[in-house]
């Protein structure tokens, strides 16, 4: 595993193991994810990927370790702004019944607030949809756009980090382009962490900043993403070419 000591984390985990029963999900996990940069989190499936993200937001606690957001001891944080401070989104893009609107308006209306339209029609230009979207019924969304909508609404609590998961995983390759274009641009315009979750090693690669490869619960391998291309590791040479079901 290497360590890259110049850049600020965003999160920080000092051996972080989680169990379910006598199952060991995540083994002795240490490192960090860059602030302000794309990091991309591969590896084979059952490595723990998706159980590390949701620890990142409080989805689950770690059975040992600690976890800092931005230097901050994750249970020093009140839920509510700790969904706030970091957001994410999952492969399904779940909506509810009803409009796009609707559905961005819904977390907002959970603590009790408004969303004006003005905002909404703002944040869906963020993400690349016309302000007609938004009377939209959301069943009659493509994949692709259920996904904007997923990140729009996840966008309206202006998190300083973004947790994607899996999401352009069953998405075409022109959706998924779009998706790609869509995480670079809100990384860039405003300087949100993002931690990316993705099987596909090309996209990992160009994407992502700097790149974590998980295995069996461990972390295998960090740096800069260029890694996937000379892995340092056999185990995670042998991930590349394939080597894992």
């Amino acid at each position: 595993m290497t360590t890259d000591l110049h850049y600020k984390p965003a999160i920080h985990f000092n051996d972080v193991d989680y169990s379910i029963d006598e199952t060991s999900i995540l083994k002795g996990v240490t490192g960090s994810f860059p602030d302000g940069k794309i990091t991309t989190l591969t590896g084979p499936s059952g490595a723990g990927k998706s159980t590390l993200l949701k620890l990142c937001n409080g989805l689950l606690s770690p059975t040992a370790g600690n976890i800092y957001i931005h230097s901050k001891h994750i249970r020093e944080y009140e839920p509510v702004e700790l969904r706030r401070t970091v957001g994410i989104a999952l492969q399904n893009a779940p909506m509810v019944k009803g409009s796009v609107y609707h559905n961005l308006a819904l977390p907002l209306e959970l603590a009790g607030k408004k969303l004006a339209q003005e905002e909404a029609i703002s944040i869906l230009d963020d993400v690349g949809l016309e302000d007609s979207f938004l009377n939209r019924d959301s069943k009659d969304l493509s994949g692709g756009q259920k996904q904007k909508v997923s990140i729009a609404r996840t966008l309206l609590n202006r998190p300083r980090i973004l947790l994607l998961d899996e999401i352009t995983a069953s998405l075409d390759q022109t959706s998924s382009r779009e998706i790609e274009q869509l995480i670079v641009k809100i990384n860039q315009r405003y300087n949100v962490t993002i931690v990316w979750i993705t099987h596909n090693l090309e996209q990992a690669k160009t994407i992502g900043h700097y790149t974590w490869v998980m295995i069996a619960g461990k972390v295998a391998e960090t740096g800069d993403s260029k890694l996937l291309e000379s892995p340092s590791t056999a185990e995670v040479r042998h991930f590349i070419e394939g080597g894992f079901a």
